[in-house]
């Protein structure tokens, strides 16, 4: 019988690699796709005559008015705004007002002020600087597949192989086709959707699982303890399936009383430190 408090305290306040922060690559990539208009545009840093250049540049450049998004830090190609003289959804890719009209967004958004008062010095080095807070906001995205990642990684060093005896992102009824199995117990008799991180195929046994890392406490942690635990309870009523949960983050601490009844009540529920003692190769053997 494993410990449960033991096997608690192992739980890691992070796993966020080297990777985690900003994606360097997808980046400098964004950049340099614009690269050349943004150079363009250059051209009006420090203008004495900003709304002539300006106007110069998008008639011979129309390409250029596509770079004017990211330097407010907006993606796409329409950005809404109003004020006493009406509303205005401004489109970035065909321009769909005069120009006088995108003169006026330039001046009230301080674009304009930036540009001709030199407030900086390189328009592709304030792009590069826009694009790394963008991608700052992916952590949150980065960080959901951190653990799915990790999982894989340790499925794939127990020596089972993509899409041959493991699978990615599966449903229950794909599962149910493949190996020809019924699985209604686990989907209200076919009314749930449910679909499981990743599948194991050995010869024997199919392995259905799930992961999650919680760097810190909320509703949510108990609802999927609760939840899990009585998947696992389905899942022991049918031959030659079981649910496995890999699971890992001080968040569980503060929901250790759920998180304890269903570590008591799972044969399969590891953390990292178990991936780390090899129990892959235990339990799908």
């Amino acid at each position: 019988m494993r410990n449960f408090e033991e096997w608690l305290s192992k739980f890691r306040a992070s796993i966020s690699g080297y990777d985690y922060y900003i994606d360097f690559d997808k980046v400098v990539g964004n950049v340099d796709e614009i690269k050349v208009e943004l150079n363009i545009l250059n051209s009006l840093i420090g203008s004495k005559t900003i709304e002539e250049d300006f106007e110069r540049i998008i008639t011979k450049y129309p390409e250029t008015l596509a770079c004017i998004p990211l330097l407010l830090a907006v993606r796409g190609h329409e950005i809404y705004a109003q004020d006493q003289q009406g509303a205005f959804l401004y489109n970035f890719k065909k321009m769909n007002y005069n120009v006088e009209q995108y003169k006026v967004f330039m001046r009230k958004t301080g674009l304009f002020d930036l540009l001709e008062n030199h407030l900086v010095n390189n328009l592709v080095d304030y792009a590069l600087g826009i694009e790394t807070g963008l991608d700052s906001n992916g952590r949150k995205n980065r960080g959901g597949h951190q653990m799915e990642n990790l999982v894989e990684k340790y499925i794939r060093a127990a020596g089972f192989v993509k899409d041959e005896t493991y699978f990615k992102e599966m449903y229950l009824v794909d599962i149910e086709k493949q190996w020809n199995m019924d699985l209604s117990a686990l989907s209200n008799q076919g009314k749930a959707a449910k679909r499981f991180d990743f599948v194991v195929k050995t010869e024997s046994q199919i392995y259905a699982i799930e992961t999650n890392f919680y760097s810190s406490s909320g509703s949510k942690l108990n609802e999927t303890a609760r939840s899990y635990k009585m998947l696992s309870q389905e899942a022991d009523t049918i031959d030659g399936f079981n649910f496995v949960w890999f699971t890992d983050g001080i968040g569980w601490k503060s929901a250790r009383g759920n998180l304890r009844e269903t570590f008591e009540a799972m044969e399969h529920i590891y953390s990292i430190d178990d991936m780390e003692a090899d129990i892959m190769k235990k339990i799908f053997c």
